[in-house]
């Protein structure tokens, strides 16, 4: 065997093992990938579901229309209620299902009205704490479709001092400033030339 030939098989060996490193790399990067997308969704999943459930406490509370204490019967009806003479929003559009891309699965009550909605995934959801009162069965779910966004209003009445903040964020806290604390505006001074 020659040298050149020696030089070859080496070559070809440190080829084949980039191959596999590469390969691995993006095989790890891949899957890493998927999780910050279904993180994604999944607070996705939750602000547009609690958007729906304000949306059904809306139409329930009826303070625009002057009556109370009706669901809907279709999600349309969020977006303009027939109960009203002028139009009345609940909801700025129907959201789809972040995760599936499809519509929401509606929970109804006994008369058929609707008081939620759901995910039909059946993904494993990653947050498993830190939920509202009013959400606190979701640490237990196996799966998206556990997330059951439902407006019932005697939880609604407990939970009322429970400040509303989006997905990822902290409550809004206002501080008030006496006049002894609050910073004095001060004009510049024009510069000297």
């Amino acid at each position: 065997m020659t040298p050149v030939n020696n030089q070859r098989g080496a070559t070809l060996l440190i080829v084949l093992f980039m191959a596999v490193v590469v390969g691995l790399g993006a095989g790890v990067a891949g899957t890493t990938w998927q999780t910050v997308v279904q993180r994604a969704r999944e607070e996705e999943l939750f602000y547009r579901g609690d958007q729906y459930r304000r949306a059904i406490g809306s139409y329930f509370q009826g303070n625009d229309v002057g009556q109370t204490n009706t669901y809907p019967t279709r999600l349309e009806e969020l977006l303009k209620d027939p109960r009203a003479i002028h139009k009345v929003r609940h909801l700025r559009k129907l959201y789809s299902d972040p995760l599936t891309g499809q519509d929401w699965e509606v929970i109804r009550n006994s008369t058929g009205k609707i008081i939620g909605v759901h995910s039909a995934s059946d993904k494993t959801p990653f947050k498993k704490e830190g939920f509202a009162e009013h959400y606190k069965e979701f640490a237990q779910a196996k799966s998206y479709a556990d997330w059951h966004f439902i407006y019932a209003p005697e939880t609604e009445k407990r939970d009322q001092n429970t400040p509303a903040t989006a997905p990822g964020t902290q409550p809004f806290q206002t501080q008030s400033l006496s006049p002894a604390t609050a910073p004095l505006f001060t004009p510049p001074s024009p510069e000297k030339r």
